[in-house]
């Protein structure tokens, strides 16, 4: 009986979890900010060790289920290190994220920021919503539910 739970543990921990996909600012692009549709793509920028981040993932997660119905969809984008993808998809696991999990690899970010956003500084998180390849939206740091709800509801209409 013993072994058979610790086969069990064993084999649940050997599942694979939540699949990152490592993306260059090219892919980033045609996926979640130039499709020209009528869906709403809620981008947010963070990363494992960004506290504040991390406090407002369970929002956007909210948000994605609330709204999917709305064409709205979450699009995390981690900026932890390419070589982080196992401890990224380790946390995803960990915080059981549902929404597409992205993790750019672009190389100096004093080079790739602009091209998303010049009003952006690069702090974290930031948040940019894009509807039919166009920004719609763009806020820099943390944002609560009510909040995030509210603009969703403006910009799904």
């Amino acid at each position: 009986m013993i072994r058979l739970g610790l086969l069990l543990l064993a084999s649940a921990l050997l599942l694979p979890g939540k699949k990152v996909n490592v993306v260059s600012l090219e892919q980033l692009q045609a996926t979640a900010i130039k499709p020209n549709n009528d869906s709403l793509y809620i981008v947010n920028f963070w990363a494992t060790w960004c506290k504040p981040c991390v406090g407002e993932m369970p929002y956007f997660e909210e948000a994605n289920t609330k709204f999917g119905a709305q064409k709205a969809k979450v699009v995390f984008v981690s900026l932890n290190s390419a070589k982080e993808e196992a401890s990224v998809e380790k946390f995803i696991a960990a915080k059981n994220i549902q929404s597409e999990v992205l993790l750019l690899n672009a190389g100096n970010p004093n080079v790739w920021i602009d091209k998303i956003e010049p009003e952006w500084s690069g702090s974290i998180p930031a948040t940019i919503m894009y509807k039919r390849g166009k920004k719609v939206f763009f806020h820099e740091g943390e944002l609560k539910q009510a909040e995030l709800d509210s603009i969703i509801k403006t910009k799904t209409n």
